[in-house]
């Protein structure tokens, strides 16, 4: 997938259709010129539904349709004959993909399963016709209800990943190559900063046929918080994956300080995600010997469960793997 076909921000304007209005109607048979009341009910006006699609993995189908309309209902007729339904309009959104009003930031809707339905904007509801007013003393009433008006709202869309596991670090600290070689994902990978410009996810095959999801979030750089770099852009994927993996390379100058800054910035974006699992990696092992190795391991959080990887060299993977498994398996009971 192209860099520039990921599009996880869109905003919309949303109109449902009117309600149809009922009919004022009589009816006209040969033998009775003059007969009761028969007008029908007016059409329900469609609605404006977001609708999950787990084929989809971008907005990028929205983001040159800003206008969204649904159909009107149509009008009621004699012979009690109701009004057609105003077509619904359907917006097909990834799963992950949240709706928000634009101008109070509420959320009102959140997709994440496929064929999920939920209506954003509801079709104003169909007028009644007057056979619905006829009483005992009220034998021709001559009016009809007028069919409910349209809505109108502007909606932001955003996109947030859904993953069991969201990789965390530093650009080129080899989470791309981590993904790529765990998974059939093909993520571009290259020696410099921000080669990853979108979220990657890729299934991770695991024992006895069973998997989970990692995503490649991209690279998060001290102030990303703040909206430095990346910043706002990519930390909102991080708050679908139950557990974080930490990836910091063998070679930093400092793995607990290079930890701590991460932690830090996840902290400034959403205290909340300080609740989730995490896991660290160290990644590039093939780079230190053995004693190197040993000597870091005394180093690192006691708290928190590590294992040296090497994704080029197929080190640690089975483990890194069984640790994830073991991980997902306490926060999905």
């Amino acid at each position: 997938m192209a860099n520039s076909n990921f599009i996880d921000y869109v905003k919309i304007n949303c109109r449902s259709g009117a309600g149809g209005a009922g009919a004022s109607h009589f009816r006209h048979e040969k033998n009775m010129p003059l007969g009761g009341p028969d007008g029908g009910d007016g059409g329900r006006g469609g609605h404006v539904i977001l609708k999950g699609n787990a084929q989809m993995w971008t907005l990028l189908h929205l983001k040159y349709r800003k206008h969204i309309k649904a159909e009107s209902g149509k009008k009621g007729s004699g012979n009690r004959s109701s009004g057609a339904q105003g077509h619904d309009e359907i917006i097909e959104v990834p799963l992950g993909t949240i709706a928000r009003h634009a101008e109070t930031g509420e959320q009102v809707a959140e997709i994440t399963e496929n064929g999920q339905e939920i209506i954003l904007l509801a079709g104003g509801r169909g007028g009644l016709g007057n056979i619905h007013f006829k009483s005992a003393t009220k034998q021709t009433p001559m009016y009809a209800q007028p069919g409910d008006p349209e809505k109108e709202e502007w909606f932001v869309l955003e996109l947030k990943v859904l993953a069991d596991v969201g990789l965390v670090g530093f650009p080129n600290a080899g989470k791309s190559t981590l993904l790529a070689s765990v998974s059939a994902a093909k993520p571009e990978i290259a020696d410099y900063a921000f080669t990853t410009l979108v979220p990657n996810l890729g299934v991770v095959a695991y024992r006895e046929y069973q998997s989970f999801i990692m995503a490649d979030i991209p690279g998060i750089i001290e102030g990303a918080s703040e909206g430095r770099g990346l910043g706002l852009r990519f930390l909102r994927h991080i708050d679908r994956n139950p557990v974080l993996l930490f990836v910091i390379p063998a070679t930093s100058e400092n793995i607990n300080k290079e930890y701590k800054t991460l932690l830090n910035e996840l902290k400034l974006y959403n205290p909340s995600l300080l609740e989730k699992s995490r896991l660290l990696a160290i990644s590039k092992c093939d780079l230190i010997d053995e004693k190197e190795r040993k000597k870091m391991a005394k180093k690192l959080p006691l708290d928190l469960p590590s294992v040296f990887i090497s994704a080029v060299a197929q080190q640690g993977l089975t483990e890194l793997k069984d640790l994830i498994w073991k991980t997902l398996a306490v926060e999905n009971p």
